[in-house]
């Protein structure tokens, strides 16, 4: 069974370009345009990873991975913030509140790709 990515990112383009390399690449793909969108798609149907934009509407990044991480029943979720917001005290941030691994835009695909591979590894 492929692993689910739950893209979670408020510009269009970004997510169609995340979720035509995802696809390609096996993955199950879900998209949430925003911080409360993310959360409810998680309620529903939880995901292996998270890919998680910072800056968003509603609820930004480092709220949602704070939330994810508060929640038992998503103690499995990976959560792999990807960002322009890549200044270490940012990264420091979203570490510090749970996230497994940040990757600063603009990103290589291979790399992308790979660390995802290596944060869905049993």
């Amino acid at each position: 069974m492929a692993s689910r990515i739950l893209i979670v990112d408020d510009e269009p383009n970004i997510v169609l370009s995340l979720e035509f390399l995802l696809r390609r690449e096996g993955f199950e793909v879900e998209v949430a345009g925003d911080g409360e969108a993310a959360l409810a798609a998680l309620a529903e149907r939880p995901a292996n990873l998270v890919l998680l934009d910072v800056m968003m509407p509603k609820l930004n990044g480092f709220d949602v991975c704070q939330r994810i991480r508060a929640e038992p029943r998503w103690s499995r979720v990976r959560v792999l913030m990807l960002t322009a917001r890549g200044r270490e005290t940012e990264r420091a941030r979203g570490l510090q509140l749970g996230a497994d691994a940040y990757v600063s835009k603009p990103f290589s695909t291979k790399e992308l790709v790979a660390e995802i591979r290596r944060l869905l590894a049993p």
